[in-house]
């Protein structure tokens, strides 16, 4: 996954990047959330929801895509990497950008029903944890929002 363009170190180029994998997930049936990791001036890392492709309930985008990242570079320690992902994550995905130590998140639009970031939960801010990640919401909200609404609205 060794997409390298200087374009995409623009927050708004990486939540498009994001947004696609969003959409392919959607298209395969999954809810769709889109996460990209990219370290220095490359996407080391991309994938959509694949909880029921993969038939596993931790298979969310940014949980595949921390996988994969870490895969490529060789280590579980993401350090300077950043997470761009269309929707606030959950707890768990949350925590385990605490984990891979991501040194920043930024994400589209805010989950009211789990969002761990801001919404729901302030995970981050926890103050007996060793580890901060900068935030940055909001980025293509609009469009982020859009495409989990148009996802549920087919199905009801």
């Amino acid at each position: 996954m060794n997409n390298s363009d200087p374009a995409l170190l623009d927050d708004t180029a990486c939540m498009q990047a994001a947004l696609a994998e969003a959409r392919a997930a959607a298209v395969e049936g999954e809810v769709p959330v889109g996460c990209v990791i990219v370290l220095g001036n490359r996407i080391v890392a991309r994938a959509g929801n694949r909880t029921i492709a993969n038939c596993d309930p931790t298979a969310h985008a940014e949980i595949v895509a921390l996988r994969a990242a870490a895969k490529e570079l060789g280590n579980y320690r993401l350090n300077d990497a950043a997470a761009y992902v269309t929707v606030e994550p959950c707890a768990m995905c949350a925590g385990a950008m605490i984990q891979a130590r991501i040194a920043r998140l930024v994400y589209g639009c805010g989950d009211p029903k789990g969002g761990a970031v801001r919404t729901c939960f302030n995970i981050f801010d926890h103050p007996a944890l060793n580890h901060r990640v900068e935030v940055l919401a909001g980025v293509l909200a609009q469009e982020c929002a859009e495409a989990m609404q148009s996802f549920f609205a087919a199905r009801r």
